[in-house]
């Protein structure tokens, strides 16, 4: 009897807004490197995100461990256009004073 070598593709996609996601779920693959990187094992992180499968989880680890720097160039892209977001959010929304804000918008009682 032979053992066929299949050629399974990796559980990724890339949604319409260029992330990358793991399989059919909402985690992407930051959260599955991150978690990685700071010492967690493919069966801790699918405790953590129920909706994963721990071999598409080691299918991904391999990919991150294979394209070490595509990987961490893509992370670094995706973390320069969070820092962007984050910046021309608070330029916009400046988040000093937000309670005092909120708190002059309430109708005083009258008790």
């Amino acid at each position: 009897m032979s053992l066929s070598i299949p050629n399974d593709p990796i559980p990724l996609k890339i949604d319409n807004h260029g992330v990358m996601r793991v399989g059919g779920t909402r985690v992407t693959l930051d959260i599955i490197v991150a978690a990685f990187n700071r010492g967690a094992t493919a069966e801790e992180i699918v405790h953590q995100y129920p909706s994963l499968y721990l071999a598409d989880v080691y299918d991904i680890i391999a990919y991150y461990l294979r394209r070490r720097e595509e990987v961490e160039a893509y992370l670094s892209h995706r973390q320069e256009q969070a820092d962007h977001i984050r910046e021309q959010n608070q330029s916009r929304f400046d988040p000093n004073g937000v309670r005092d804000r909120l708190l002059a918008r309430q109708p005083l009682s009258h008790a």
